[in-house]
């Protein structure tokens, strides 16, 4: 009895052991397994986003087999999107990759904020600027003389943020300053009452406060200096400069670019992750690159 008590006793503890579950499906990803269709509609897709258009047969063929080589990694997928950021290489039609990323950057900015204006309406408008320029200095006008100069100039340098801007000689945020702060930009958000409701809503996707409100109107208006975003200024060219190096344009940037790659706005860690670079390299094309190469973005 004592031998069989001690055997029941074994019995139930091994009876009672929890049996190991297998859960399926829970591997890593093979991405060197992903199909060759949505390797190609993600090639297509970073053409298109990236150059503005979609790549050609030759492209579409060298580019899959390139992912396909590197096992589709995230290597790889970030080398690609740099290639049609930066490599200078002649491509027929295009120039160069970057020369055609740069043009479509500046395109999707003025998109943004100035209603997809073309280059011809703004130099349009630099010649009746000029010329209003030249027939007040003839009389001796000189005060709407020089208001007509200044605004020749800011059309012109709407033009030259492009160039500029691919060469490195400016950052994105004077991209974005001196596309609201000219006469377009005026004329779409006509008075002061709107252009500063406007420059907050279209840089920093929010609204002003009152306080905020009241103080770059004082400053616009009146000409007196007044204090937003911890920093004075007295005109409106100064508060173009200041809303512009805001913490929250750089936030706003990286909202613009995922509502632009993923019809979402970002996590809170996905903007803090992207702002330990990007609030101080001012660098776009990572912030792209990071969002491009996921798997969300290439429908992996």
């Amino acid at each position: 009895m004592k031998y069989l008590k001690y055997f029941l006793i074994i019995l139930c503890f091994f009876s009672c052991e929890k049996e190991r579950e297998l859960i399926g499906g829970n591997n890593a990803p093979f991405y060197d397994e992903v199909p060759t269709i949505l390797l190609e509609n993600y090639v297509n897709r970073l053409y298109i986003d990236l150059i503005g258009r979609e790549p050609l047969d030759d492209e579409m063929e060298r580019d899959v087999l390139y992912l396909r080589d590197n096992d589709v990694s995230f290597g790889s997928r970030d080398s690609l999107i740099l290639k049609l950021q930066s490599d200078t290489l002649f491509i027929e039609g295009d120039s160069s990759y970057k020369k055609a990323y740069f043009h479509r950057t500046y395109e999707m900015l003025k998109v943004r904020l100035l209603e997809g204006v073309s280059n011809g309406v703004i130099q349009q408008e630099m010649g009746n600027a000029y010329q209003r320029y030249l027939s007040d200095s003839l009389l001796g006008n000189m005060l709407e003389a020089n208001k007509s100069l200044l605004q020749f100039n800011m059309l012109s340098m709407i033009i030259s943020s492009e160039h500029e801007y691919m060469h490195g000689n400016i950052n994105i945020n004077e991209v974005h300053r001196r596309m609201i702060y000219n006469p377009i930009y005026d004329q779409i958000n006509m008075n002061t009452f709107n252009f500063v409701n406007a420059s907050f809503d279209n840089l920093l996707y929010r609204y002003p406060t009152q306080y905020e409100f009241d103080e770059v109107y004082k400053m616009i208006e009146d000409n007196t200096a007044q204090i937003v975003f911890g920093q004075s200024a007295n005109d409106k060219e100064g508060f173009t400069h200041i809303i512009s190096n805001t913490r929250e344009f750089y936030e706003g940037v990286i909202l613009w670019s995922y509502l632009t790659l993923l019809a979402r706005n970002p996590s809170t860690q996905e903007t803090d992750f992207l702002m330990q670079s990007f609030y101080f390299d001012y660098d776009l094309q990572y912030v792209q690159r990071e969002i491009m190469k996921t798997n969300e973005y290439a429908h992996f």
